[in-house]
């Protein structure tokens, strides 16, 4: 999977930057596709509402029938990173059952009809 990067209101420290790779990576084992693409974006939120260090961490994963989306605003960013990977995981796993129990259903609608075509039934 590859990442990249952007900061927003802040400088990309090169301890941000091992920080966000080290998280987005986890993910890449709940992902399973190689070429995914992870936009991530860490920065300061100037919103005029909110007082104090207001920082988000958002990431968008596409690619391999993937598109994920997840933000998180937290005040701390090292915070916001850790919520946000959080959610791309329970997004991934939500979607990685969902498919899973499409499949069940389509499985079990197949057997239903081959139990009704039975063409082999004993007549008295």
């Amino acid at each position: 999977m590859r990442i990249n990067i952007k900061a927003t209101g802040i400088e990309l420290t090169p301890a941000i930057s091992d920080y966000v790779h080290k998280k987005v990576s986890s993910i890449e084992k709940f992902a399973s596709n190689p070429d995914a693409v992870a936009h991530v974006e860490v920065g300061k939120n100037s919103e005029h509402h909110k007082s104090g260090n207001v920082f988000k961490a958002e990431v968008h994963i596409i690619g391999g029938g993937l598109d994920l989306y997840a933000v998180s605003e937290q005040a701390d960013l090292y915070a916001a990173i850790d919520i946000m990977k959080d959610e791309v995981v329970h997004e991934l796993m939500h979607e990685k059952t969902r498919k899973e129990t499409l499949a069940r259903r389509g499985a079990q609608a197949i057997k239903k009809m081959i139990r009704g075509i039975n063409i082999f039934k004993r007549r008295p």
